[in-house]
């Protein structure tokens, strides 16, 4: 009778308490160690804070990333990392990390996976942040979404500002590749080498990583297409708005890296780089956030890049892979060009002349308007191809053209919706401004509770996110339900796929525009 009880209260308790709460921590074997992860609701097992590299500090500060010790035992992967040392740069900006310190070196996995037979295709994303700011940890870069379509994410984190791209001659002396700088993109080498090693034991096939970003990280896909060292390492590429191409943060000569590192170790009185690996943290982020965006900016090596990214697009040295790439409609606002000035066509012809000279009547051809609203549209359509959307598309024209494989072009155009505080956001004449696509692409609207998202938002993100999904499990966006996608051809005039609530394949009519940008930047 006493037996029977106990069964049936066993049996009781079994049914009542969740089958989650039963189940072991998930568990996954690296090269390094175990590490004992985290299950969602959803059944995603997440594993967080993974080092893949040791800590970049004391003699390893500005150096390139170094492998992680082994540990015994087994490792808590449930928190996420410290994120890189930064300024508070941008108000979007939200983080989930474990505070902040040089010792940032750290990923994060999503998989869908139920054992590590199942090689699944492999999402890794860079994140966004003028190479100044930006944490893996964020919200919108949360990789449940893509993991419940069958995808392993990786989430990466690299130094940044003076942490990730400071040259300096005693740096590039004491480096067996007399190299310095490009510490942040060597540390994403650093975690593309960690996934081919280990994110079979998340399930996820090495063979089928596909690399992603938006802005920067946009930009650091391109660098690491470009670079020798990690081309060999990816099979698709993601670039959400930027490309590592004048005047988009492109890189310098060594040289010209290094004379800027000697002049900022002199303005905090470092005689050498062992003086300045001396200094406290603190004491070196003050001096470098007084300093612009991309004043530290990445270098042409010899080493990680050995010419610039355009010369080796142009010569089809980079990763022959499948790309899909785009930019957003309003990457930049009107008053970039018109300043404080109303949006008249006079001020606009006047803004032009400032600004090219001679030349200001070719680019009114190009950018034609005759009305307030004709102006501010093509304004914004020149503010963004300067500031990001020209460098994307020189990437994209020279992949098409020498890459060997399908090239898939977007245009985004779904402006936000209102702000939840009844506040708006850009009027939808402007369009969709820069970073606005990324929680669309990556399913993640419901992490932002900044805007009142309509079922239109939800349309527009199950599309969106379908795409970016398809294309990392194959190299091709389309499937079933998603209206057709071409790929690009090498002609002139290339199609591409408008994503908007409506989305519709368009024809460009815009290559003069970036022919003339073309002598504006690279041939000077």
């Amino acid at each position: 009778m006493m037996t029977r009880l106990i069964r049936s209260t066993a049996l009781a308790l079994a049914i009542a308490i969740p089958h989650a709460a039963l189940a072991a921590e998930p568990r996954a074997k690296t090269s390094n160690g175990t590490l004992e992860g985290t299950t969602e609701p959803s059944g995603i097992h997440a594993y967080r804070g993974i080092p893949f590299a040791q800590p970049p500090i004391d003699d390893l500060r500005w150096q390139p990333p170094q492998p992680v010790e082994n540990w015994s035992g087994v490792r808590n992967a449930k928190q996420f990392g410290p994120r890189c040392v930064q300024s508070p740069v941008f108000s979007d900006m939200v983080f989930r990390s474990n505070g902040m310190s040089e010792d940032c070196l750290y990923l994060n996995v999503w998989t869908p996976a139920k054992s590590s037979n199942e090689r699944l295709p492999v999402l890794v994303y860079f994140y966004g942040g003028g190479f100044v700011a930006g944490d893996g940890s964020e919200p919108r870069y949360d990789g449940e979404s893509m993991a419940k379509k069958g995808i392993v994410a990786v989430s990466v984190n690299y130094r940044l500002g003076v942490w990730g791209f400071l040259a300096h001659p005693d740096l590039t002396k004491e480096s067996p590749h007399h190299a310095s700088g490009n510490y942040a993109l060597l540390d994403q080498n650093a975690a593309l080498k960690w996934v081919n090693k280990n994110i079979a034991g998340f399930g996820g096939d090495p063979r089928k990583v596909t690399i992603a970003g938006e802005s920067a990280g946009s930009i650091s896909v391109s660098a690491q297409m470009a670079s020798p060292l990690s081309k060999d390492l990816i099979a698709g590429a993601i670039g959400e708005s930027g490309a590592m191409i004048k005047p988009t943060l492109p890189p310098v000569m060594l040289s010209d890296g290094e004379k800027v590192g000697e002049e900022f170790a002199k303005s905090l009185g470092a005689a050498s780089i062992k003086d300045l690996r001396a200094m406290p943290t603190e004491k070196v982020q003050e001096a470098a956030a007084k300093l612009p965006i991309g004043r530290f900016a990445s270098t042409v090596d010899g080493w990680f890049l050995p010419k610039s990214p355009v010369e080796i697009f142009e010569a089809g040295q980079q990763a022959h892979v499948p790309l899909l790439v785009g930019w957003n409609s309003a990457e930049n606002n009107y008053r970039s060009i018109l300043a404080q000035a109303e949006p008249s066509p006079e001020n606009y012809a006047a803004a032009l002349k400032r600004l090219y000279g001679d030349r200001a009547d070719e680019v009114l051809k190009l950018y034609p308007a005759s009305t307030r609203e004709e102006v501010m549209q093509a304004a914004t359509d020149l503010a963004s191809d300067r500031f990001i959307a020209y460098s994307t598309w020189k990437w994209f024209d020279l992949h098409r053209k020498t890459g060997g494989k399908p090239v898939y072009r977007y245009y985004y155009a779904r402006p936000r919706p209102p702000a939840v505080n009844g506040r708006g956001n850009a009027a939808p004449s402007q369009g969709a401004a820069h970073s606005a696509e990324i929680e669309y692409a990556m399913g993640n609207l419901a992490t932002n509770k900044v805007f009142a998202w309509t079922p239109d938002d939800e349309k527009v993100s199950a599309l969106m996110h379908g795409y970016f999904a398809n294309f990392i499990k194959a190299g091709d966006p389309n499937g079933p339900g998603l209206p057709k996608w071409p790929a690009a051809t090498t002609a002139e005039t290339a199609q591409y796929m408008r994503i908007d609530v409506e989305p519709r394949v368009e024809t460009d009519r815009t290559r003069a525009r970036y022919s003339f940008l073309d002598a504006d930047y690279l041939k000077k």
